[in-house]
């Protein structure tokens, strides 16, 4: 554990594709000290981990090509705090619906998602959400190629649903243990609220190992 995760924890972002830029600012506003993991050593050191949006079946196929899968997974089960968006969701998941029959999964949380499940690119969004456990006015959420949850296992909190249109209802946000996912990009809003709820999910474990 760094020494000063209780107070400014180190927190990576898996750097193998993706906006990781973007989620390393985001974290530094958020305080923590944000790193980019390419490697087995990195990941070892880190207090906590950000998967961020991407490509899922490259990132999955990239996890395997830089020897992090197995690593990965098993920092997950053994309680590493992780947050994914969007790609990062689909990562996390333990049913990946509409994938290549290679694509792996990290089964860091309860869920099945669906890719693409909005539609294309052309097919982006923005929408307002009320998320659980964040507090102000609701959260201006983007969806890019996003993915939905289609089922939530036990365990399993439903942080965030779409209010409404041809969607209303789909799972957006969830949260198990120190594991949480969103479907949309906080990280390209300026809104820090999410990174903010991780940050702090990042102290909490930190403490409570110790």
């Amino acid at each position: 554990m760094n020494a000063s995760a209780t107070t400014r924890p180190t927190v990576g972002v898996l750097a193998l594709q993706g906006d990781v830029r973007e989620h390393l600012a985001a974290l530094e506003a958020s305080g923590a000290d944000g790193v980019t993991v390419r490697r087995r050593s990195e990941l070892e050191a880190v207090d906590g981990l950000v998967i961020p949006g991407g490509e899922s079946t490259t990132m999955s196929r990239l996890l395997t090509v830089f020897e992090l899968l197995e690593p990965l997974r098993e920092r997950l089960r053994n309680g590493l705090p992780a947050y994914g968006s969007c790609a990062g969701m689909i990562l996390l998941a333990s049913e990946i619906l509409d994938t290549r029959p290679d694509a792996h999964c990290l089964s860091g949380l309860d869920i099945t998602v669906r890719r693409n499940a909005f539609g294309r690119q052309v097919d982006s969004f923005e929408e307002n959400l009320d998320f659980v456990g964040i507090e102000g006015e609701p959260m201006r959420a983007v969806f890019i190629r996003a993915p939905w949850v289609e089922r939530v296992g036990d365990g399993v909190e439903v942080l965030a649903t779409v209010p409404e249109g041809p969607a209303a209802g789909r799972v957006v946000a969830v949260r198990q243990g120190s594991v949480l996912a969103t479907s949309f990009h906080p990280e390209v809003t300026g809104d820090r609220r999410v990174h903010q709820l991780f940050v702090d999910m990042v102290r909490k474990g930190a403490r409570a190992r110790g």
